[in-house]
């Protein structure tokens, strides 16, 4: 008898390749100046690269606990104790995770069952999807909408029933570069507590703001027995390529995270661990200083973008920004980056990618009409991109919407 080979399996077909390997390659293949994928184009702190120098010498090279190297979950949880939210149990409610798309991943497959349904936010970071189709759970949607990316409480309030069993939030958020405001926060809160579901918070741009500190929803009532909340080392020390992050949750749901992460990963890096642990005892300078460039970033950014034609939407956090592409005829986001990349030479990414497509595989028109540049960059890579970016030209026949 012949065996059949069926290849992927069949909760992750839809997903296909990441748009994020798609770009990189064609940037690579085309020379193009890369302001897709979210990492910057500068290393980290040399005072962190030489205390990751020391751990290796130091013989940290071997398999650590699997809840995290234990001077890592004391400074995570000593960090989130100095900002003021409240008192962490670093071996209770800490686990260090390799980086934090794998949190995301352990807190799904952990925590949620076949036929939960969980709430994601329109547009989203593309693992979530997938990594609820992992747990055998089932996606529900609400929006984010231009311009002010406003968070609509009303539909989520209609798309929460008894058998949502998680909300997603992010913020500040990618790729809108939104920071949720502490009523918008409340709301989400309320809900939540109504329902009696649990928050996933993914703070990964948790230092990368540009106007008030981003709250932290398991900071509101009720809210700590019910959060679980993500970050990482990554995108605050410009180190995205050590993969660090953690999660905050807890005993109970800490519980099904580490159920799940003891067989994804086990454990992280060791040494990357202990190198970390230094990183997040940096001062509030340190902090202060990141945000004084990243606000130069996207003034450069914006900046750039305008001269080209473009009409970008200003961040309030994060690394990204978003712009509309009707005015130069390209039917769809997919079409305008692979002119970007293929003709003008600068790589971006189409935000179609963090919509969730409809019952027919498709995605409706709305999910098509933005494009995500991302600013962790140098300025000489952003001056770079918009000498580039002049070749672009409106179209005398935009697409009608």
């Amino acid at each position: 008898m012949t065996t059949t080979v069926h290849g992927i399996a069949h909760r992750l077909r839809p997903f296909g390749e990441s748009v994020f390997a798609v770009i990189s390659r064609l940037a690579a293949e085309h020379g193009a100046v890369n302001l897709g994928q979210g990492f910057p184009d500068f290393d980290g702190p040399p005072e962190v690269r030489e205390a990751g120098k020391r751990a290796i010498d130091a013989g940290f090279g071997q398999y650590g606990r699997s809840i995290g190297l234990p001077e890592l979950n004391r400074a995570v949880a000593a960090r989130w104790n100095a900002l003021g939210k409240f008192e962490v149990d670093p071996d209770a409610e800490v686990t260090v995770t390799h980086g934090c798309t794998e949190a995301i991943a352990a807190t799904m497959i952990g925590l949620v069952d076949p036929g939960d349904e969980v709430v994601l936010v329109e547009p989203f970071y593309d693992s979530y999807p997938a990594c609820v189709a992992m747990a055998g759970g089932t996606v529900r949607t609400v929006r984010l909408r231009a311009p002010d990316f406003a968070f609509p409480l009303e539909d989520l309030a209609r798309a929460v029933g008894p058998r949502t069993k998680a909300i997603v939030v992010n913020s500040p958020h990618n790729p809108t570069g939104r920071v949720l405001t502490p009523a918008e926060l409340e709301g989400v809160a309320r809900i939540a507590r109504a329902a009696g579901c649990m928050v996933v918070s993914d703070e990964v741009y948790d230092e990368i703001w540009f106007g008030e500190r981003p709250r932290s929803i398991a900071t509101l009532p009720g809210m700590r027995e019910r959060t679980i909340t993500l970050s990482s080392l990554g995108k605050t020390f410009s180190l995205t390529g050590w993969k660090v992050g953690w999660s905050i949750a807890p005993p109970a749901l800490t519980a099904g995270i580490r159920a799940a992460h003891q067989f994804l990963t086990f454990c992280g890096a060791t040494p990357l661990q202990r190198a970390a642990a230094d990183a997040l005892s940096a001062p509030a300078s340190y902090h202060e200083s990141l945000r004084a460039e990243y606000r130069e970033r996207r003034r450069h950014m914006l900046e750039v973008l305008r001269a080209a034609g473009l009409s970008p939407y200003e961040p309030e956090g994060s690394y990204f920004a978003l712009a509309p592409h009707a005015p130069f005829g390209h039917t769809d986001d997919v079409a305008f980056a692979r002119h970007l990349v293929s003709k003008v030479g600068v790589a971006a990414i189409p935000c179609s990618a963090f919509y969730a497509p409809g019952a027919d595989g498709t995605r409706d028109a709305e999910s098509h009409a933005l494009v995500r540049f991302a600013f962790c960059k140098r300025h000489e890579t952003i001056a770079a991109a918009g000498e580039r970016l002049r070749a672009l030209t409106p179209s005398a026949h935009p697409p009608q919407p």
